[in-house]
């Protein structure tokens, strides 16, 4: 859908073409923009002059947990990881004052691929073709997972040591700013997780929501992956909390969160949990033995997100459909997160 100047919901689109016709020197011509995916987590924008296409990213609208939605902090990660052979976008610019379209926005190159997105696309794969995307993911995780932070410029990303305890710490806190209810499981979650955060597993890049649709595959290849997206989150931190928290997504607990038909479980050519697990071990070479506190600590984090998105539906405050099945997630969120502490949903 594309639109004229000032119909898009959260761009000023007379301000932005007018950033583009001053800051991107490849821009030709007059802007068209579309919404590619709205109110779950940033707004994300398709934008082409009618000769080349980019994606332009910008915080939701309404009130922000602090440190999520880091426009910067992505623009960042995704021009030092392009020099570092893990598959990104180009990043293209930066603008961080908010008063040109509304908010800080990224800008980043397009990149013509497939992404799975629901279970209706997922089901229509080759059994085969499913495996090889499940291969494809994890290997792609590992690989982040190896790059010394260092090695591209980002040795200052954030503070490893300590990481799982700040992780639970501002999830938790997370939760007081954004809830709509009272949830004692929550707190129950929260409580045992603060007593049992192992030592951390090492230190490297995270991602911060490392899933199926947040990468992009090659159409001809869907074994191939062209770039991962969304680095809002992304941190120095214990890598072992990105594999946790794709797990969970792995879950169709999470399915009400993403809007969509679970992909994972649409198709009985996807791998199970425990397979993802033995496989980024083996590729990896890192022990994930203590990898139920990682999940449950990734349970926990998503029921705060789905919480966030939630109180922004009841505000108004979403854009698009599909957001009133988020809230019921919440509860059963941190339940899968207490059942994996005491390992009764017998699967990781």
């Amino acid at each position: 859908m594309s639109v004229d100047s000032g119909a898009l919901p959260g761009v000023d689109v007379p301000a932005l073409r007018r950033y583009f016709a001053e800051w991107i020197p490849q821009c030709r011509g007059p802007l068209d923009l579309s919404l590619i995916a709205g109110g779950r987590s940033n707004l994300t924008y398709l934008v082409t002059d009618g000769h080349s296409r980019w994606v332009l990213r910008r915080p939701p609208l309404g009130p922000l947990t602090p440190t999520a939605h880091d426009m910067g902090r992505e623009h960042r990660v995704v021009a030092a990881l392009g020099a570092g052979g893990v598959p990104v976008a180009r990043a293209v610019a930066y603008c961080p004052d908010p008063g040109v379209i509304g908010a800080p926005f990224s800008i980043m190159s397009y990149v013509d691929g497939r992404v799975l997105r629901d279970g209706d696309e997922a089901a229509a794969l080759p059994a085969g073709d499913a495996r090889r995307c499940a291969e494809a993911l994890i290997d792609a995780l590992a690989l982040l997972h190896a790059v010394d932070p260092a090695s591209v410029g980002l040795g200052d990303l954030g503070r490893p040591v300590g990481y799982l305890a700040r992780q639970v710490r501002r999830w938790y806190g997370q939760w007081s700013r954004v809830a709509t209810r009272e949830l004692p499981t929550l707190d129950e979650l929260h409580r045992r997780l603060a007593r049992s955060t192992p030592p951390e597993s090492g230190a490297s890049i995270v991602h911060g929501d490392y899933r199926m649709d947040n990468v992009i595959l090659d159409h001809a290849e869907v074994g191939t992956i062209l770039a991962i997206v969304d680095w809002e989150m992304a941190a120095l931190g214990d890598p072992l909390a990105d594999l946790g928290l794709t797990l969970v997504y792995w879950d169709p607990v999470c399915a009400p969160v993403l809007g969509v038909r679970h992909a994972p479980t649409a198709n009985p050519g996807f791998p199970t949990g425990a397979w993802l697990a033995a496989r980024y071990a083996e590729r990896s070479g890192r022990d994930v033995s203590a990898l139920a506190f990682y999940q449950a600590l990734g349970y926990l984090k998503l029921a705060v997100i789905a919480e966030g998105i939630h109180a922004r539906h009841l505000a108004g405050q979403t854009v698009g459909a599909g957001y009133d099945a988020v809230g019921s997630a919440v509860p059963a969120l941190v339940r899968a997160g207490l059942d994996t502490l005491t390992a009764r949903r017998g699967r990781p």
